[in-house]
């Protein structure tokens, strides 16, 4: 099996809905993404993926969320923005476009210390 990853950066902010504690309020992050695909073979080229276009979509869909309230886009004005929720939705939107390989993770980096992970 072979695995590449991708990382992305993006700033938003977002408030825990339901949840006592200091991030039910209005707050920010500079969030770290990275994004990991794995598949079985490689293609003609000797690649499983095309690094570029792979963090091509990360990049779009990070635009999505760059600079938001993240509460106010869908599917967040439904569901909580914890980072294991984005961490979801960002895996959800960037597999929609897979054809040859498959997402083995993708990891949220609120801070340099704290991240969750979704494995499809």
């Amino acid at each position: 099996m072979f695995e590449i990853c991708v990382e992305h950066t993006f700033s938003a902010g977002h408030a825990l809905r339901d949840y006592h504690g200091k991030c039910e309020n209005v707050h920010g992050h500079n969030y770290r993404v990275q994004v990991a695909i794995e598949g079985p073979e490689l293609d003609q080229h000797g690649l499983l993926y095309d690094f570029a276009e792979l963090k091509k979509r990360l990049r779009a869909t990070s635009e999505y969320l760059d600079h938001q309230f993240i509460n106010d886009l869908q599917p967040f004005d439904q569901v909580n923005p914890s980072a294991e929720n984005i961490a979801k939705f960002i895996c959800e939107e960037i597999q929609k476009d897979l054809e040859s390989a498959s997402i083995s993770y993708v990891k949220v980096w609120e801070t340099d210390a704290s991240c969750a992970v979704y494995r499809p």
